[in-house]
């Protein structure tokens, strides 16, 4: 007896079936990734901060006047490949723009500031000479941060 043999395949409403639920996979899926790739670029520009951060504090635990703005040693143009530049304020306020480079209009020319902060919370001035840096503010619109706070990094909020 010869039997005959059944073709097997998908029929055109289970490709398409497919098709719908890897659509809405990927309508998911990539908001998400957008928003970790730009969170990667602003964790590169707070990687070039570390500098800044050692030598702003070091003149505030020496208690010698502070350098004023743009002079804390620091500065820098074009850093990095997403850092157009760091720039300072006479508090030692670290300001870091990104620059074009970044192919992102939501980040490019946009600004992520750090703030040295005193036990108190408030932002450190000339009368907190020869005191630590008690903690770093970072991301605050108070600042000059102009950079929506779901694109910061989580330890990097306002805080």
């Amino acid at each position: 007896m010869r039997r005959k043999a059944r073709q097997t395949g998908l029929t055109i409403v289970e490709v398409m079936i497919v098709v719908v639920i890897i659509g809405i996979i990927a309508s998911v899926a990539m908001p998400l990734v957008n928003g970790y790739a730009l969170r990667s670029k602003v964790s590169e520009g707070l990687l070039l901060f570390t500098d800044c951060r050692n030598q702003i504090q070091e003149v505030y635990l020496s208690g010698s006047d502070l350098p004023g703005p743009d002079n804390w040693g620091c500065e820098a143009e074009n850093p990095s490949r997403f850092v157009g530049s760091i720039s300072t304020s006479n508090e030692g306020i670290v300001k870091i723009t990104f620059g074009n480079q970044v192919n992102d209009l939501r980040l490019a020319q946009h600004y992520l500031t750090l703030a040295p902060m005193t036990g108190a919370g408030t932002v450190m001035a000339e009368q907190n000479l020869g005191t630590p840096v008690r903690r770093w503010r970072c991301g605050s619109p108070a600042d000059g941060t102009d950079i929506k706070a779901d694109w910061l990094p989580g330890n990097c909020r306002g805080q």
